[in-house]
Formats: structure tokens, sequence, C-alpha cells
């Protein structure tokens, strides 16, 4: 059991140890990030100076919007080249299915369909026979016996109840309660 605690507190004592440094892997990743975001910023940003006269705010205005439109523009372009790339990307993918020769299967639809229409559909105006499949079936009669006739009188109570004895007093009482 001693070697048993040794070890437990050994592995926990290196978790710890792992996590002390992961937290501080993680600030010194963030804030190398805040230190890239602002040299960037500096790069690409000047500070702004604000002019006094009207004039000069109006022209500062129009710098703005061009820049703004020029970065517009790019984003535009990089936008359409994005989606060439992806169309161009599934039309390879596509090419490299054919030619593996693993097809998706497309999902499909249940389409009921009888099988006139179906030969119809497959042959064209060549099909001119209609296809009735029941009149190929042989008729068999149904020969009605004796005891099945027996069977479906006394199946139904309802027709003769008044003919089973015992039942005609119970009818005559049910009467006269009404």
């Amino acid at each position: 059991q001693k070697k048993r605690r040794a070890a437990t507190a050994r592995r926990q004592h290196l978790k710890s140890a792992m996590l002390q440094l992961a937290v501080t892997e993680i600030e010194k990743e963030q804030a190398a990030k805040e230190v890239e975001k602002q040299n960037y910023l500096a790069e690409h940003c000047p500070p702004l100076s604000l002019p006094g006269s009207m004039q000069e705010l109006q022209e500062l205005c129009k710098k703005l919007h061009a820049k703004i439109e020029s970065v517009d523009e790019e984003r535009y372009d990089t936008e359409v080249k994005l989606q060439k790339t992806n169309k161009e990307l599934e039309d390879l993918s596509q090419k490299l299915f054919d030619l593996r020769g693993k097809f998706k299967r497309p999902p499909l639809r249940r389409v009921r369909m009888s099988a006139d229409a179906m030969l119809r559909a497959l042959l064209g105006s060549k099909h001119k026979v209609c296809m009735d499949l029941r009149a190929n079936l042989k008729q068999v009669k149904k020969e009605d016996t004796e005891k099945e006739k027996d069977l479906r009188d006394v199946g139904d109570w309802r027709k003769n109840i008044e003919e089973k004895s015992g039942m005609e007093g119970r009818k005559k009482m049910f009467e006269a309660g009404e």
C-alpha cells in the first residue's frame, strides 16, 4: 500500500506541475499575441490626427473613403478567388472519385409506377402490350360444404337468438322491463 500511495502522490505532483507549466505557456502565448496585435496596428493604422479646419477634415474623410473602397474591392476579389478555388477543388475531387470507381450513391426516391408505365418508360413507343398480371391466373371455385353452412349459421347469434333454449323467456322479460 505504501508503494501505491507513493505512486499516486508522485502522479498527482506531476499533474500539478504539468498544469502549472501549461498555465504559464498559455499566458506567454496571450502576451505574444497582444504584442503582435499592437505591432500590426501600429504598422498598418497610423495614429489619427484630426485637423482643425473644415476643408482638411473633408479631405481626410475622402481619403478614408478611398481606403475603405480599396479594402472592400480587395475583400471582394479574395472572396471570388476563394469561391473559384472551392469549385475547382470540388471538381477535382469528383474526377478523383470517377477515376477510382467509387461513386457516391444519390438518395433514391420511391416512385409508384405500374408495370405498364415502367415498360412504357423503358421501351418508349415500342411498348404496346398491356400487362394484366391477373388475367393468366386460374379460376378456383369455392365449394360450400354443409358443415361450413352450419357453422356459419350457428356462428351468427343475432339471427337465431330466439331459437336458443331459454333465451326467449329472457327476451320477453327484457321487453317487459322497458
